[in-house]
């Protein structure tokens, strides 16, 4: 039996789709810019972003794949 999920639930399912990607761009910033600070070094901010970018990215698509899943097997 097709259970139908609330508008509420939808919402809530694609605002934090909408979050993760910019959420873990400044937690990667955050963290190698308090790095940069504490070691007096000007190269960490990047190479912690891009580990967000790559962070926010692997948990958009694993939550993507897992939406289309949830879609496919519900037909």
């Amino acid at each position: 039996m097709k259970r139908e999920r609330s508008v509420g639930r939808l919402i809530s399912d694609y605002m934090n789709l909408a979050l993760i990607l910019p959420v873990s761009l400044l937690v990667g910033y955050a963290i190698g810019l308090g790095l940069d600070r504490v070691f007096g070094t000007s190269f960490w901010y990047i190479v912690w972003l891009i580990a967000g970018v790559i962070a926010g990215m692997r948990e958009l698509i694993r939550k993507l794949n897992k939406e289309f899943d949830r879609d496919t097997d519900s037909k």
